[in-house]
């Protein structure tokens, strides 16, 4: 009972936490757009919030591993609130480099946040979910996900809400209170120990992982730079000025897409049940969901690129996008625990998602660029080139240790 209540008050604090982060990314890109900075400029702001998050899921993960999750839980918590703080302390009378730098180190608190508390509720899961109940562990991952994608999309209409109504000041200090709430109520309820190795676990391992751990990971990295090369810039600038959509519009807009992928997530089991007759997903899911990835990108790229109109090319093209990933990740997010053996969960957990932040690192960087260059079709195009990098990556994934005692079953049966 008391591992149940630690995973709900670990989940509602990150839901919470969720909220803000996906309020906190719409507020920032729309004032700074509004303000006239460029994609690239765009793209920058958001430079040291990847960058940090590649840093914190290697650490974050040998951190809860050692001192277990209710440290990296608070001090998630705790970051964000200072983060959010900074922010509402920018001057507008500064220079534009000097408002770019001042608001990369605050974005750089809040990645090391974000990815703190990430790592914290993803592994709570792991430690609670029985070893042998494959199919429990991805109902619970999908659900979980898919929340907290939901809950990000709020986050995105939330902050354009908010910025319209209170003003870039005043939505940083309501979402900080907000914040401020989940960790004082987590620090007097959460109990210590949980996720904790039952020995020390060396620094110098943290890049020692198994074959499958590394091939899961690379391709972890291409699909969420995939998503995020059109995602983060991209489609956003050309809604605001090729559309002429408002604040809350774009934010509606994104809202949406992100609450549907994260409920499309979390009906992800009975999605692929279907299709693995009730069982839990393995390599070859992985390996069909990207590549029919890439062949949806490729479709709207060429459709962008003829010109067709574009509300109903980037719209239900993007919203097909969001299905087919929606699948994929949810995937990805139950491999990485059916990979993981043990008292290495919080390290093998980390190490994955420092790729995941290494890929919305390059796609943030890349959508800024690309849209720069080449407008949306080349923030379309290289999107398909990563999601088809993924595939081929997908193709070395091993089976599952379910999968394996599935078949030794089914052999042994055959005896």
């Amino acid at each position: 009972m008391s591992s149940v209540r630690n995973y709900v008050l670990v989940t509602a604090a990150y839901w919470a936490f969720t909220l803000t982060d996906g309020a906190l990314r719409m507020l920032v890109l729309l004032h700074f757009h509004a303000l006239g900075y460029s994609p690239v400029q765009l793209a920058f702001l958001f430079l040291f919030y990847e960058f940090f998050g590649v840093v914190t899921n290697l650490v974050g993960g040998w951190i809860a591993a050692n001192m277990g999750l209710r440290t990296t839980l608070f001090s998630g918590l705790a970051l964000q609130v200072v983060a959010l703080g900074m922010l509402s302390l920018l001057d507008p009378s500064w220079s534009v480099t000097v408002s770019v730098v001042y608001v990369m180190s605050a974005q750089a608190l809040s990645g090391i946040a974000k990815d703190l508390t990430k790592m914290s509720s993803k592994t709570a899961i792991k430690v609670l979910v029985p070893e042998d109940a494959s199919g429990s562990l991805f109902r619970w991952v999908a659900i979980l996900t898919g929340s907290k994608n939901a809950l990000k999309g709020a986050g995105f209409f939330l902050g354009g809400f908010l910025l319209a109504g209170l003003g870039y000041r005043g939505a940083l200090w309501s979402m900080a209170g907000l914040v401020a709430v989940a960790l004082a109520v987590t620090a007097l309820a959460l109990t210590s120990g949980l996720g904790r190795a039952k020995s020390k676990k060396k620094f110098k391992g943290l890049l020692s992982k198994s074959r499958e751990i590394n091939v899961l990971s690379a391709a972890r990295f291409f699909l969420f730079g995939a998503r995020d090369i059109w995602f983060v810039v991209g489609v956003p600038v050309f809604l605001s000025v090729r559309l002429s959509w408002g604040f809350t519009e774009v934010g509606g807009f994104l809202a949406a897409w992100v609450i549907g992928y994260g409920m499309i997530q979390s009906f992800a089991p009975a999605v692929i049940g279907r299709f693995t007759g009730g069982r839990a997903p393995g390599r070859l899911s992985a390996q069909v969901l990207a590549f029919l990835l890439a062949v949806v990108m490729a479709g709207v790229a060429l459709g962008v690129s003829a010109g067709a109109q574009p509300e109903l090319v980037v719209l239900g093209g993007l919203g097909l996008f969001g299905v087919v990933f929606a699948i994929n990740s949810s995937v990805h997010s139950y491999l990485i625990l059916a990979y993981s053996e043990g008292d290495d969960v919080a390290l093998d957990v980390g190490f994955y998602y420092m790729a995941n932040a290494g890929g919305r690192l390059v796609g943030t960087l890349l959508s800024g660029l690309m849209y720069q260059v080449g407008g949306l079709p080349g923030c379309l195009w290289t999107s398909m080139g990563f999601a088809v990098l993924t595939g081929i990556l997908s193709l070395s994934l091993p089976p599952t240790r379910a999968q394996m005692m599935s078949t030794m079953k089914v052999e042994a049966g055959g005896d």
